[in-house]
């Protein structure tokens, strides 16, 4: 039961990076609601909304043996980590970008890292127990 929940929760918090990066592909930084951006920017933007995207799908490829999935899921909770950081510093320098940013800073910081334990202690259920060594075997 605890399995599929997370499970679930991965699929759905999945859309975020998948469905923000597609739009960051598709639309690039004109899809936030301001003005198409210069070619340099903009070939960034795109850029990076592509690597936000693969992110997602990288997580959602670890659905179905997610108890196994431990190097995956913590590359994957590093580099969303690494990201919220670079937010978190761009809101220091340029101030608040709004609700949703803000919204995307507490899946970067809370979330992400709450997925990584959660999967980490449904591993830790899902394995064998250690086998005891005998006095014979010992010997």
């Amino acid at each position: 039961m605890e399995r599929r929940a997370l499970q679930v929760l991965i699929a759905v918090a999945g859309l975020v990076p998948v469905g923000a990066g597609m739009a960051g592909v598709l639309w690039g930084p004109a899809g936030l609601g301001g003005e198409q951006a210069p070619g340099a920017v903009d070939s960034q933007f795109r850029f990076l909304s592509g690597l936000l995207a693969a992110v997602g799908v990288a997580y959602w490829s670890a659905i179905p043996d997610i108890e196994r999935e431990e190097t995956k899921i913590g590359l994957l909770t590093a580099i969303v980590i690494a990201g919220g950081f670079a937010r978190a510093l761009g809101m220091l320098i340029a101030g608040p970008p709004g609700a949703l940013v803000s919204a995307a800073l507490i899946l970067e910081l809370i979330v992400a890292p709450a997925i990584y334990l959660w999967r980490k202690r449904i591993a830790q259920r899902a394995a064998p127990p250690p086998a005891s060594v005998s006095s014979v075997d010992a010997a």
